[in-house]
């Protein structure tokens, strides 16, 4: 097995080293030029949301990470609620605003939540936030021009985040992407320093550990990510599908866990499609 490879099943894993495990769920380290990646990345997000029509930095509660940015579309359109990603531990919306280009295109509005990162909150906390961002965006959307469905969605530690809050009531579908869906391997990395996962914590805010929610999800990947966020994915999918719960699972094809999200920031990419897919007597 690889250093790189699939944490499963659990004999395997048992046998790999420290740096093995580390390396498994390493992007950074898995894609060469990340650290390129991540600087267009701040770059492109930096410029759209200077100058986009939006709703900037609306508080949904007292920590000063809990703002939300919103991109408001065409009236009664749905909403894709986008929540970053960085191993609940580092990252900000604000880094992922440019991504609302492709949804935008088609008349939706997008949402950003921002949260409390780990070690300043436990995992826990930080989805109960989620859920508050999305009451506020129920509640108040209207005053902002968010009148439409809301489509609940997220990048790698924030696909994780989606998938937990796919029942909200608010919610009417879901998109992951390139997500951890179970936990308990992060508790063997580098990863668990911040977040000190407990076992109740695993229990409890795995995804593949639920029964899956019978709301639409569709689940993609990048053909190119590390094969631990591959397996996830076919495997909350697999789960899904066995309990006849509707939703596409999208392998994109040469994506890593960077350039996956090219797929959303285009008009026609992927995930807007995927997204537009999910949401079918909506379309522009």
């Amino acid at each position: 097995m690889s250093a790189a490879a699939a944490p499963a099943p659990q004999a395997i894993w048992d046998t790999l080293s420290r740096a093995e495990r580390d390396a498994a769920y390493n992007n950074n380290a898995a894609v060469p030029d990340s650290a390129a990646w991540v600087a267009a990345r701040d770059l492109a997000a930096a410029e759209f949301r200077a100058t986009a029509r939006a709703h900037l930095d609306i508080p949904y509660g007292d920590g000063a990470r809990q703002k939300l940015d919103l991109y408001p579309g065409r009236a009664g359109a749905p909403c894709l609620v986008f929540i970053h990603g960085g191993y609940w531990q580092r990252n900000t919306r604000e880094a992922f605003a440019h991504y609302a280009q492709g949804p935008l295109a088609h008349g939706w509005s997008v949402a950003m939540p921002g949260y409390t990162l780990a070690p300043d909150a436990r995992l826990g906390q930080i989805v109960a936030e989620i859920g508050a961002a999305l009451d506020l965006i129920a509640r108040d959307g209207a005053a902002y021009g968010i009148t439409g469905p809301l489509v609940v969605s997220g990048w790698s530690a924030g696909a994780q985040l989606a998938v937990m809050q796919l029942d909200h009531p608010a919610v009417t579908a879901g998109l992951a992407v390139s997500g951890v869906y179970e936990l308990a391997p992060i508790r063997d990395t580098f990863l668990n320093g911040p977040l000190d996962l407990s076992d109740a914590e695993i229990a409890t805010l795995s995804p593949l550990r639920h029964a899956p929610s019978h709301k639409p999800l569709a689940i993609a990947y990048g053909t190119a990510e590390l094969p631990a966020l591959v397996q996830d994915s076919r495997a909350l999918a697999a789960r899904r599908t066995a309990a006849h719960a509707p939703g596409a699972l999208l392998p994109i094809a040469g994506a890593n866990h960077f350039s996956i999200l090219d797929e959303l920031r285009r008009p026609d990419g992927q995930l807007v499609r995927a997204a537009l897919d999910l949401m079918p007597g909506a379309a522009a």
